[in-house]
């Protein structure tokens, strides 16, 4: 049985503010997808949901709510959460089903009406909930972890605010070339020195925002791709959906403490990076043969560490890598040509599928401006609280 599952369409809602529901930006994104796959909404059999949420908790069945807005037609429904790596895990669940032979095409949509200002969790007291306890005990926001993410690297690494500033300035420019960006204007490293401190080192324009947003896949297997016309279309073909190893020996926000390594000897690898190879090992690929990278830049400092959890260089080279443009366009694997969180900023649950929506204009060479010249093979990486690992490897 092969692993691999066909895209045979993508969908976006533009990112923004609008101001409106999140079933509306996912019923959109949705039905471009279903457009885009050239098929109609009752040939699909399943729906998979992710969950937008509030406060750290699912507030809302996204299947169903879809499902509801596209029109009831029987289809199977799941809804998924899994905090930033929910898309990841609404992907994971398509694609088991349809190689489980439970439906022959399967809709996947994330969407997001997202709070003004930071993420913050909702009322009450969650005493076993790390997320809470980094709001309540710590006052952690999430710029605040990202600022301590910084420090961290510039602490151990010698990383520059000149450095983390790079990554927005490269960001900008593919984000300005992207229609479904919500920031889309070039931004100059001293723009974003001038810009106000947030948490320090990190600056507004390190920072990414919330928005409203929505993002869908139509998946199906490749005998109904073929059977559909798309003899070569781009597939899926690694999904990593990792939890941490005990003990955890490198802080890492929302838990604010470690695990004692008295008796388990520590894994050779942090959690990040057991994300990106369990992909690989999947896939049967590694960083060597990748075409290009989505990964989840909360804030330029976290780039620059997905490099290297991501294997495109060693422990504190990320610095370096986007200094010499590797990272860039034309670069040896250009990182985020979306644009990313700098240029969208953060619909929680739309994010991961959106990742994917960006492989698969690339590996088409549909692009447009922001085209790829070649692009074969790419992946996606992001981290969702609490422990869930989020990856995915497009090819063609």
């Amino acid at each position: 049985m092969t692993a691999d599952v066909a895209v045979l369409g993508v969908g976006m809602h533009p990112w923004g503010k609008w101001g409106r529901g999140f079933v509306e930006y996912g019923a959109a994104a949705a039905r471009a997808a279903l457009e885009d796959a050239g098929i109609g909404w009752r040939d699909v059999g399943s729906i998979v949901g992710a969950d937008t949420v509030r406060g750290g908790y699912p507030g809302y069945v996204a299947g169903a709510a879809f499902a509801k807005a596209l029109g009831w037609q029987g289809a199977r429904v799941t809804s998924v959460y899994a905090a930033c790596a929910s898309g990841a895990q609404a992907i994971a669940t398509a694609r088991a089903q349809i190689l489980a032979g439970l439906a022959d095409v399967v809709l996947v949509a994330g969407a997001d009406a997202a709070p003004k200002g930071f993420f913050r969790p909702a009322g009450g007291d969650r005493p076993d909930d790390p997320d809470w306890l980094r709001f309540r005990l710590l006052g952690a926001t999430n710029p605040a972890y990202f600022g301590l993410y910084a420090r961290r690297r510039m602490a151990v690494h010698g990383d520059t605010p000149e450095d983390f500033a790079l990554v927005k300035v490269k960001n900008s420019v593919m984000g300005a070339l992207n229609p479904y960006a919500r920031y889309r204007t070039r931004v100059t490293a001293e723009e974003v020195a001038a810009s106000p401190v947030v948490a320090d080192p990190l600056r507004l324009l390190d920072i990414c925002a919330t928005s409203d947003g929505g993002a869908a896949l139509v998946l199906s297997s490749l005998g109904f791709a073929r059977r559909h016309g798309a003899n070569r279309p781009v597939r899926i073909r690694a999904v990593s959906t990792v939890t941490p190893r005990f003990p955890n020996t490198v802080l890492d926000l929302p838990d604010i403490a470690t695990d004692s390594a008295v008796a388990v000897q520590p894994a050779d690898e942090t959690f990040r990076t057991s994300i990106a190879r369990t992909a690989y090992e999947e896939a049967g690929i590694g960083p060597e043969d990748l075409s290009l990278a989505e990964v989840y830049d909360l804030s330029t400092a976290l780039e620059l560490q997905w490099y290297e959890d991501l294997g495109l260089c060693g422990e504190g080279e990320g610095a370096k890598l986007v200094r010499e443009g590797a990272t860039a366009p034309g670069g040896r694997t250009p990182v985020n040509t979306s644009g990313g969180l700098a240029a969208f900023g953060e619909a929680v649950p739309a994010q991961a599928v959106a990742q994917v929506c960006e492989l698969t204009w690339q590996l088409r060479g549909a692009a447009g401006d922001r085209q790829i010249s070649g692009a074969r093979v790419g992946i996606t990486a992001n981290q969702g609280l609490f422990g869930h690992g989020s990856s995915v490897v497009a090819v063609r």
